[in-house]
């Protein structure tokens, strides 16, 4: 393998046409990072990864490997490689020669680049079906051998496009163990565009999580969940509550239209009275029943109860407030069953508000 590299990206923006896909995004990706690119269909996700790679042309700003601006260079000339979400092997070629085929465009003799072939197919534990043709294989064997003839190149950096997609639930857990395993075997960073929170969760040191074109957070898995930046971050990550409105008169309290007043902790730089403001708690954090201080919970209706096994999450509303969720434990819940259209007071602990931060401007 090269030297691991950092990956830099400065003010990058991709155009098409009129609709800007990825807007003025600026990120730095450590040499020997598992870093994910969180995010909704249409995010800017996917032409990020290509940009990175090559496959598209930034529109403006730079990009760059180990110090070196690579934005105008091909592919093969950057010192990165991607694993394509189709796999995109060759049906007629065996195993090896697929492995083998960017060494053989390069024009190393045949001996040699078996050789590789074969040790990268070692690699991933696939040497014995090395002359087997892809067809002969499944979904999980595909994407080792896709991955084998991405990391034969020697590349700085693996770009991987929702790799674990077509892989069923099973599958999709053991396949991101072995990925996370073969990264810290390589030491060199992998960026892994993908919409599951619980794959960036699982996975990365640096999640970065986009929405619109830009960049909402970028941090470990933890900051993002116990953290959220923004309203968006903390809705996407999912479990957690937010309560948006205005800043109250006093600056410590979000008051909500139908008059409900909330407090959260004073911000760094508090905006000015009724300017808009937004708290989240996570539905782990939140209690049924009476006894919390005023400010930290209210009275609502239950809706939708979900059994997820160890917790069932119980849905609650009231005026101005939707989808409040609460997680409690199984044997708590079936302690003292709640169901639809219960009213039931709800509280959480003043160190359990975070106070979130406007969507990136």
């Amino acid at each position: 393998m090269s030297k691991p590299a950092d990956v830099e990206l400065i003010s990058v923006t991709k155009r098409y046409g009129g609709t800007t896909a990825v807007d003025r995004i600026t990120l730095r990706i450590k040499a020997g990072t598992y870093c994910c690119l969180l995010g909704p269909s249409g995010c800017g996700k996917t032409s990020t990864l290509r940009m990175i790679a090559g496959h598209e042309t930034a529109t403006e700003g730079d990009i760059r490997l180990g110090g070196a601006v690579v934005t105008d260079l091909p592919p093969a000339r950057r010192g990165t490689s991607m694993m394509f979400q189709n796999y995109a092997l060759f049906p007629h070629l065996t195993l090896v020669d697929n492995v083998a085929f960017s060494l053989k465009m390069r024009g190393e003799p045949k001996a040699e680049r078996r050789r590789k072939a074969l040790e990268m197919l070692e690699l991933m534990q696939m040497s014995a079906y090395a002359d087997r043709r892809p067809a002969q294989l499944s979904g999980g064997q595909q994407q080792r051998v896709a991955l084998a003839r991405a990391l034969i190149t020697g590349p700085q950096a693996l770009l991987l496009d929702e790799p674990l997609s077509a892989l069923d639930p099973f599958l999709k857990i053991k396949m991101r163990q072995e990925l996370k395993r073969l990264q810290l075997d390589l030491g060199i960073s992998f960026i892994h565009v993908t919409h599951s929170q619980e794959e960036a969760m699982a996975l990365a040191d640096l999640v970065v999580v986009m929405n619109e074109g830009r960049i909402e957070q970028a941090a470990p898995p933890r900051e993002i969940f116990d953290r959220p930046a923004t309203p968006f971050v903390a809705k996407f990550m999912g479990d957690h509550n937010v309560i948006a409105g205005r800043l109250g008169p006093d600056g410590r309290s979000v008051e909500i239209p139908d008059g409900a007043s909330f407090a959260m902790p004073a911000a760094d730089a508090a905006p000015a009275p009724g300017a808009p403001a937004a708290i989240a708690v996570r539905a782990d954090r939140i209690r049924i029943g009476d006894g919390g201080e005023p400010g930290f919970g209210f009275t609502g209706l239950v809706g939708i109860v979900e059994y997820r096994g160890q917790r069932v999450q119980v849905g609650v509303t009231a005026p101005g407030i939707d989808d409040f969720s609460i997680l409690l434990p199984e044997a708590s819940f079936f302690g003292a069953p709640l169901k639809r259209g219960d009213a039931v007071p709800v509280h959480w602990q003043p160190s359990d508000v975070h106070v979130l931060g406007a969507t990136p401007a």
